[in-house]
């Protein structure tokens, strides 16, 4: 299975189990409505904010790499999501299909080559984000979505395989936290004095080739004691 292919499968498996069956309508089993635009938008203004844009603070100080990167991965979640929603509403490709369309746009090429140090053209960076957003707000194709993420993916120091790598790692992260209370609110979101996303990290770090479960085992492991 390719790793496009696989990221969806367990993006569709995570909204099944997470949203209910049928999530592409726009429900969740709850009754709740869901807008995966409006999640991408507001994951892109926290990604922004990992660049030192303000004129009127820390004008000198270097942008947080490590959160440039869980952040791209989190509207990763999102943009998928959205992909799966338009596609189960009007194309309706099979999910082989779909991952080998997305494979196919003239930016997924980039993400084939090795990764590179996000560079100090913080303002680039940024405008290629909002270029990437007026897509989301315009409400452009999945191809469109797609293609303009992948952009801010390889300038954000990631290309297919750490994508990958770190969209496993946060899937994981994700149906551990759906499992220990996410929802209630009674989820610990910081262990012994890190965040959650950084325990996942430096697991990852650890240990490159851990599998999904063994990772789900490795949180399990270090999760405070309740």
């Amino acid at each position: 299975m390719s790793q496009i292919l696989s990221m969806f499968a367990l993006q569709q498996q995570l909204n099944d189990a997470t949203n209910g069956i049928g999530w592409e309508a726009g429900i969740t089993k709850q009754g709740k409505p869901i807008d995966w635009r409006r999640c991408i938008y507001l994951e892109c203004a926290e990604l922004i904010e990992s660049y030192p844009w303000k004129h009127w603070k820390n004008i000198d100080a270097a942008a947080d790499t490590e959160n440039i990167k869980i952040e791209v991965v989190d509207i990763w979640h999102f943009v998928m999501s959205e992909i799966l929603r338009l596609n189960a509403n009007s194309q309706k490709l099979p999910m082989e299909e779909l991952s080998a369309k997305i494979s196919s746009l003239p930016s997924f090429g980039i993400l084939r080559e090795p990764a590179s140090d996000i560079s100090d053209k913080y303002f680039d960076q940024i405008a290629a984000i909002e270029k990437f957003l007026k897509c989301v707000f315009i409400d452009e194709s999945l191809e469109e979505l797609a293609n303009l993420y992948f952009y801010v993916v390889f300038q954000s120091g990631l290309n297919l395989d750490s994508l990958y790598q770190l969209y496993i790692g946060k899937n994981i992260l994700n149906q551990f936290r759906q499992d220990h209370g996410y929802k209630d609110g009674s989820y610990t979101k910081v262990w012994n004095g890190k965040e959650d996303n950084v325990v996942m990290q430096n697991l990852l770090a650890a240990n490159p080739t851990i599998g999904p479960s063994e990772l789900y085992d490795a949180l399990k492991a270090s999760y405070p004691k309740q």
